[in-house]
C-alpha cells in the first residue's frame, strides 16, 4: 500500500517573529516582568501565542528575542535568533522603526518602502503597530523599535537582497505572518485539487495568483468566492498545464510585475532560484512598442523588474499592459488546445492593478 506523506508544518515569517520580541519587549519597558510567551494577532485576525528565549538590554531600552521557526520551509532563516530592542521614543512620534545589527537597509527605489528605510516590510511594521497598540489599551505608544538578526548580514549573502539594493543584512518579510512550506510536489498538489474542487463546484471563474496580495486584489476587482481562488504561487506551469486537460471556463491570472514578466519571457516555474527576469528582453520589448527613445537603454541598465516599472511610469510608459499581454502569450500557448477564456492581471506591491491583458498584444 502507498505510504502517504505526513503534511507539511507551517512555520513564522520574521515578521511574526520580529512582532512577539518587539510587544514582550515593551511589556518589560512598562515594568512587566519578562513574559515567557506573549500573543500577537496575525494579519488574518487570528492570535498566536510565542515564546520568548532570551532577554537581555537595559530597563530603559530591554531587548527580547524569539527563535525563528520556518517549519518545514528550507528557509536559510530558520533558527535564527530574532531580536527586538523597545525605547522610549519623543512625544507624539508614534512608533519609529530602526534597523538593527543584520537587518538591511534600502538603497534603491522600487521596493515597497523609500531608500534610507530599514528593510522592515509594510505588513510586519502594520503587526508591530498592533501588538504595542493593543498591549496599550488601544493606543499607539510613542516607541522606538529596532529589530536585529544574529548572524544575518552572512545570512543575507545567500539572499537576492544585494541585488535588490538592500545592505546590511536581512528584510524582517511576510504578508501574512505564516511561512507556508516549500514542497514542489505538495504545492503542485494542492494546485491541481484546487481546480479539482472549482470544477467540482461548477464554477465559472477561476483566479490564481502568485501571492497574498495580487491575489486578494484579484478577489476584489472580480468578487470572487474563496473557493475560486487557486494558490499558484511559483508554479504557473503546474496550473496552467493542469487546466489544459481539466479546463475551467474562464481562468485570470494575477501576479507581480516581476513575476509576471517572467511568465511573459516564457518561464512557468517563477521562483527567483529558478528563474531570471531578462533585462535585455524587457527593454526590447518596450522599444518594440513606442517606448521614448533613450528609456530602452536605461530599462537594460536596471537591476529589477520592479526598478524598470518605477522608471517607466515616471515616462507614463504603459510597461505592466505589455508585461501582462506577454503573459498571456505564453499562457494561452500553454492552455491550448483548452477552450479558456484567460485574462492575466498585474498588480504593484501595493495591489494597485498596472496591467491587463485578456488578448495577445496588438501588431
Amino acid at each position: 500500500m502507498k505510504q502517504t506523506a505526513p503534511p507539511l508544518r507551517r512555520g513564522w515569517t520574521t515578521g511574526s517573529c520580529a512582532t512577539a520580541a518587539a510587544k514582550a519587549a515593551w511589556l518589560v519597558l512598562q515594568g512587566h516582568e519578562p513574559p515567557a510567551t506573549v500573543w500577537i494577532t496575525l494579519p488574518s485576525g487570528k492570535n498566536v501565542t510565542f515564546s520568548l528565549c532570551q532577554y537581555s538590554g537595559t530597563p530603559d531600552a530591554p531587548c527580547a528575542a524569539v527563535i525563528k521557526d520556518a517549519g518545514d520551509d528550507p528557509d536559510i532563516t530558520h533558527g535564527a535568533m530574532v531580536r527586538c530592542t523597545v525605547r522610549a521614543g519623543v512625544a507624539g512620534s508614534g512608533i519609529v522603526f530602526k534597523a538593527g545589527p543584520g537587518v538591511g537597509t534600502i538603497t534603491r527605489p522600487g521596493l515597497p518602502l523609500p531608500p534610507g528605510e530599514p528593510a522592515i516590510n509594510p505588513t510586519p511594521r502594520a503587526m508591530i503597530r498592533t501588538a504595542l497598540t493593543q498591549a496599550n489599551h488601544g493606543l499607539t505608544p510613542d516607541v522606538e523599535v529596532t529589530i536585529s538578526i544574529d548572524n544575518g548580514q552572512e545570512l543575507a549573502q545567500r539572499t537576492l537582497n544585494g541585488r535588490l539594493g538592500i545592505v546590511g543584512g536581512l528584510s524582517i518579510l511576510g504578508t501574512t505572518g505564516i511561512v507556508m512550506p516549500f514542497s514542489c510536489s505538495a504545492w503542485i498538489e494542492s494546485i491541481h485539487r484546487g481546480v479539482d474542487v472549482a470544477r467540482a463546484e461548477g464554477l465559472h471563474h477561476v483566479l490564481a495568483a502568485t501571492g497574498n496580495v495580487s491575489e486578494k486584489a484579484g478577489q476584489a476587482l472580480y468578487g470572487l468566492p474563496d473557493v475560486a481562488l487557486i494558490e499558484m504561487g511559483d508554479f504557473a506551469g503546474g496550473l496552467l498545464k493542469y487546466i489544459r486537460h481539466h479546463p475551467v471556463p474562464r481562468l485570470s491570472l494575477a501576479g507581480g510585475i516581476a513575476k509576471m514578466t517572467k511568465l511573459g519571457q516564457g518561464c512557468l516555474d517563477l521562483h527567483s532560484s529558478r528563474s531570471r527576469a531578462d533585462m535585455f528582453a524587457l527593454a526590447q520589448l518596450a522599444a518594440q512598442h513606442g517606448a521614448p527613445d533613450g528609456l530602452p537603454g536605461l530599462i537594460q541598465t536596471c537591476p529589477t523588474v520592479a526598478e524598470a516599472f518605477l522608471l517607466t511610469s515616471n515616462h507614463n510608459f504603459p510597461l505592466g499592459n505589455l508585461i501582462a499581454h506577454k503573459a498571456w502569450d505564453v499562457a494561452h500557448h500553454t492552455l491550448h488546445p483548452a477552450a479558456v477564456e484567460l485574462d492575466v492581471l498585474v498588480f504593484d506591491r501595493a495591489g494597485t492593478l498596472v496591467g491587463k491583458a485578456d488578448g495577445p498584444l496588438p501588431l
